[in-house]
C-alpha cells in the first residue's frame, strides 16, 4: 500500500518523464515534416528509394529465415542432451554475441570469412581462388545469423524445455519413432514460439545498421538506416533522408504491428514439477547426429569471437591504450555511457512508480488506465522510431544554430538512453513489482516511507537489479555505432567511432586491438552485472 504523498509523487515523476520522452522523440519527427516535405516527397517515389527498401525487407527476410532453420537442429540438439560436459558453457557462449558489440563481432567475422581469414586461407590452399565474400548480401546475412542464431536457439531450447516430463514418458511408452516424436511433440511446442522469435529477428534485421554499414559494400546493398546515414552524412540530402526517415517509420511501425499479433517469446526456463528425463535419441546415429550439429554450432560462434582475440593480441595494446586518441574517446564514451546509465535508470524508476501509483489506486479511472499504458507503450517508442531517425531529426532543428557537435555529446547520452529503455525495464520491472507485493503491506503497517523506506527497505533488496541494470545500460551505450554515426568528428570520438575510423582508414591491426579492448570493458561491465546474481545463487 502506498500513501498519498507516495502516488502523487510516483504520478508526477511518470508524468516528467513521458514528457521529457515524447519531446525527445516528437521534436525531430516534427523538424522532419516542416523540412521542405514537397521536396522529400518527390524523393520518396523514386526507383533509389524503393531499391533500398526492397533489399532491407529481403535481407531480413532471408536473415531470419536462416536464423530461424539453422537454430532449430541446435534447440533439437540441445533438447535431447539435456546432460553432457560443457552443455552450460555452450549455452552462455549462444548468450555472448547478445551482448557483444555488434562492430566487434563484425570484425570477428572479418577476421573467419573476409580476404585473409581463416576460411579463405584455407580454400586458397585447396586450389580455389577465394569463393567466400564477407562483403554485400552474403556478408551481412551471415552476420546477421551470427548474431541471431543464438537467441533464436536460447528461445525454442526454453519453449522445448518447458514440455512436461509426462509427454516423454508417454512417447518411450507408445515407442514412438524419432519422426514421430517430433512431429507430435518437438514441432507443436517449438511453433507456438516460432512466430514471435521470427518477428523479433526480423525487427532486428530491417533496423540493422552497424554491420550493414561495415558489410554492406555499396549501394548495391543498403538498408535504409544506412541510406539516411549516407545522405546526410556524405551526400548532404535532407529531402532524401527525410524521404527514408518516415519511410524506414513506417515499415517498423508495420513490423511492430505483425509482432503484436504473436505470442511473445517466453524464455523464463522449465516448469515446475517433476524431473524431466528423456527416452528418445539413444540410437549411435542420434547421438552422431546432435554431436555434430552441437559442434558445428558451437565452432560458428567460437571462431570469430577467437579470431577477435588473437587479432587483438597481435596489436600494440599498450601502445593504443596510451595513444592521446585512446584516452580521449574512452572518457567521451565513458561520459556519455554514465549519463545514458544514470538516466536510464531514473527513467525506469519514473515510469515503474508511476505504474504502481496507479495500480495502487481502489478505482482507478480511464485517464489513469489509459496513462499507465502510454507510459509501458513510451519505453519502446525506441523501436518505432529508430535512433538514426532521431539523429536526423535533431541534426537538421539544431543545424541552424551552428556546429551540432556542441550538442552532440547530450543528444547521443539521450538517444542511447532510449535504447537501453525497453531492456532494463524488462530488468527492473519484475524484480521492483516482486518486491512491493513482499514488503509492501508490512512497511505500510510499520509507518515506514520515503526516503527510511528506500533506504532501509528497498535499496538492500533491489541493489543487485538495479546494478544489473546499469551495468547493461551502460555496456550498450559504451558499444554502440549508431546514435554517434552523424555526430562523430575529431571533437566527439567514442570508443566504437575510433574502432570504425581505424577499419575505414584500412589500420586493420589498431582496429582489431581497439576491438579487443572495448570488447573486454564491455564484457567487465556484464560480469559486474551479474557477480552478485551467481553470489546469490551459490549462497
Amino acid at each position: 500500500m502506498l500513501t498519498h504523498a507516495e502516488r502523487k509523487r510516483g504520478i508526477a515523476w511518470g508524468l516528467m518523464s513521458l514528457f521529457g520522452i515524447t519531446l525527445f522523440v516528437g521534436a525531430p519527427i516534427i523538424a522532419l515534416l516542416s523540412w521542405d516535405m514537397e521536396t522529400a516527397q518527390t524523393r520518396l517515389f523514386t526507383a533509389y528509394t524503393w531499391r533500398i527498401l526492397r533489399f532491407t525487407l529481403w535481407q531480413a527476410a532471408l536473415s531470419t529465415a536462416l536464423s530461424v532453420a539453422f537454430a532449430i537442429p541446435v534447440a533439437l540438439a540441445l533438447a535431447r542432451r539435456p546432460r553432457f560436459p560443457g552443455r552450460l558453457w555452450i549455452i552462455r557462449l549462444m548468450a555472448l554475441p547478445m551482448g557483444l558489440p555488434v562492430l566487434i563481432g563484425a570484425l570477428g567475422l572479418i577476421g573467419i570469412w573476409g580476404r585473409q581469414g581463416i576460411v579463405n586461407s584455407l580454400l586458397l590452399k585447396l586450389g580455389l581462388d577465394q569463393p567466400v565474400s564477407i562483403y554485400g548480401l552474403s556478408g551481412i546475412l551471415l552476420a546477421h545469423v551470427f548474431f541471431n542464431l543464438p537467441l533464436a536457439a536460447r528461445l525454442l531450447l526454453a519453449a522445448l524445455e518447458r514440455l512436461p516430463a509426462e509427454y516423454w514418458l508417454l512417447s518411450a511408452s507408445l515407442g514412438m519413432k524419432p519422426l514421430s516424436v517430433f512431429r507430435f511433440i518437438e514441432w507443436p511446442a517449438a511453433w507456438r514460439v516460432i512466430p514471435g522469435v521470427a518477428g523479433l529477428i526480423f525487427m532486428l534485421c530491417a533496423t540493422s545498421f552497424t554491420l550493414v554499414l561495415v558489410l554492406g559494400g555499396g549501394p548495391a546493398a543498403t538498408t535504409l538506416e544506412v541510406a539516411i546515414y549516407q545522405s546526410l552524412r556524405f551526400d548532404f540530402d535532407p529531402p532524401r533522408a527525410i524521404a527514408l526517415a518516415f519511410l524506414q517509420i513506417a515499415v517498423t511501425a508495420l513490423i511492430l504491428i505483425v509482432i503484436a499479433s504473436f505470442p511473445a517469446p517466453d524464455d523464463t526456463g522449465s516448469t515446475a514439477g517433476r524431473i524431466t528425463r528423456r527416452f528418445d535419441g539413444r540410437t549411435f546415429s542420434a547421438l552422431f547426429w546432435d554431436a555434430l550439429v552441437i559442434l558445428l554450432a558451437t565452432t560458428f560462434l567460437i571462431l570469430p569471437l577467437a579470431s577477435i582475440v588473437t587479432a587483438g593480441f597481435k596489436a600494440s595494446l599498450w601502445g593504443l591504450v596510451t595513444s592521446t586518441a585512446f584516452l580521449h574517446a574512452a572518457r567521451t564514451s565513458f561520459a556519455i555511457a554514465l549519463a545514458a546509465g544514470l538516466l536510464t535508470i531514473l527513467t525506469s524508476l519514473a515510469i515503474v512508480a508511476a505504474r504502481e501509483a496507479i495500480a495502487d489506486m481502489k478505482r482507478p479511472g480511464r485517464a489513469a488506465r489509459g496513462f499507465s499504458v502510454l507510459l509501458s507503450g513510451t519505453s519502446y517508442l525506441v523501436l518505432l522510431v529508430p535512433p538514426v531517425v532521431l539523429g536526423t531529426g535533431w541534426f537538421l532543428m539544431l543545424r541552424p544554430l551552428g556546429d551540432v557537435t556542441r550538442f552532440a555529446p547530450a543528444l547521443v547520452a539521450v538517444i542511447n538512453t532510449l535504447m537501453a529503455l525497453p531492456f532494463v525495464m524488462r530488468v527492473l520491472t519484475p524484480a521492483i513489482e516482486t518486491h512491493r507485493k513482499r514488503a509492501g503491506r508490512l512497511s505500510a503497517s510499520l509507518g515506514i516511507s520515503g526516503l527510511s523506506r528506500l533506504w532501509r527497505i528497498d535499496l538492500p533488496v533491489l541493489a543487485k537489479p538495479l546494478l544489473t541494470a546499469f551495468s547493461f545500460a551502460m555496456a550498450l551505450s559504451l558499444g554502440d555505432l549508431g546514435a554517434v554515426a552523424l555526430f562523430g568528428s575529431n571533437e566527439l570520438t567514442t570508443l566504437p567511432w575510433l574502432v570504425y575510423s581505424r577499419l575505414s582508414s584500412y589500420r586493420t591491426n589498431d582496429a582489431d586491438g581497439l576491438a579487443l579492448i572495448l570488447g573486454v570493458i564491455c564484457l567487465g561491465l556484464a560480469i559486474l552485472g551479474t557477480a552478485g546474481q551467481r553470489e546469490a545463487s551459490r549462497g
